[in-house]
Formats: structure tokens, C-alpha cells, sequence
């Protein structure tokens, strides 16, 4: 339900996305800010929550008008290619969401691909370095969430 929620999130960015501007902030000057799309963006997901996290991704890439490619864990692709099914049944045409498989050499693509203009990720310390690391030194905004872990406090 966490993916769902920012599905419906996502649909209601849209009206944020249109900029805005500032008359007369001083003599002879205004603002105006523009939201322009990146182009092609990629996530790469883990295997824990192979539903919940593309969720988080690709929705939100969309209505800011970009495209996506995603990189689900190679343990648990179905998830992936299932939201992929539901994307084409709700009319979303082939191209705007895309799916590669693989291990090191699908997310080494990912961080050097020239199109690809910005990656998420979500998963372990090790994977999240070298997607930053790689990702960044070709130029490319990257946001890496590494090692998360879900915390509880015990009581007596």
C-alpha cells in the first residue's frame, strides 16, 4: 500500500510541476523558475521490496515528464513485470517505462549510458557507492539510499 500512496501522490504533482514567477522582486527584476524535465531517468531496485520501491521511482519520473528505465533485483523481476503490465493496460505506450535485466553489467550500463540523466537507488552500502560513484563521474544525478534498515525498539 506504501507504493499505492505515492502513485496517488504522483498524480496530484502535476499542478506543482508548472513553475511560477515573481514580479517586481526589485528594480527592474523578476523571477521566473521553469520545470523542465531531465529525459531519461533509471532506477535500480532491491529484492526486499521488489513492488514498493519502483513504486516510489517511476511514477514521480513520469508526471515530472521524463521516461525510466527500470533495474529490478535479478532475485524477484516478476514484481517488476507485473506493474509493467499494469502500466500498458492503463495506457501508458511502450517506451515511457522500460525494463533491463541483469546483475553488475545492467547497472554499469545504467551509470554510463550517455541518455540517462539521473538514477535512484535503493539497497546495500556496496551496490549504492559504486552506482554514486560511477553514476556521478559521468555526470549524472544520483540518488543512492543505502543500507536502510527497518529499526524497533524492544521493551521490557
Amino acid at each position: 500500500f506504501r507504493g499505492l500512496q505515492v502513485v496517488e501522490h504522483a498524480c496530484s504533482v502535476t499542478s506543482l510541476q508548472l513553475g511560477e514567477s515573481l514580479p517586481s522582486i526589485a528594480q527592474n527584476m523578476d523571477i521566473h523558475s521553469y520545470r523542465i524535465p531531465l529525459g531519461v531517468c533509471a532506477g535500480v531496485t532491491p529484492f526486499n521490496f521488489p513492488a514498493m520501491i519502483p513504486l516510489w521511482m517511476f511514477p514521480l519520473a513520469l508526471v515530472c515528464g521524463n521516461t525510466f528505465v527500470l533495474k529490478p533485483s535479478e532475485r524477484d523481476p516478476g514484481a517488476s513485470m507485473i506493474l509493467m503490465e499494469l502500466l500498458k493496460e492503463a495506457g501508458v505506450p511502450d517506451g515511457v517505462v522500460n525494463v533491463i535485466h541483469g546483475q553488475h553489467e545492467a547497472v554499469t550500463f545504467i551509470c554510463e549510458h550517455p541518455d540517462i540523466k539521473a538514477i535512484s537507488f535503493v539497497g546495500s552500502d556496496q551496490a549504492g557507492k559504486y552506482i554514486y560513484e560511477r553514476g556521478s563521474k559521468n555526470g549524472k544525478r544520483v540518488q543512492s539510499n543505502m543500507g536502510a534498515k527497518n529499526h524497533g525498539v524492544v521493551m521490557p
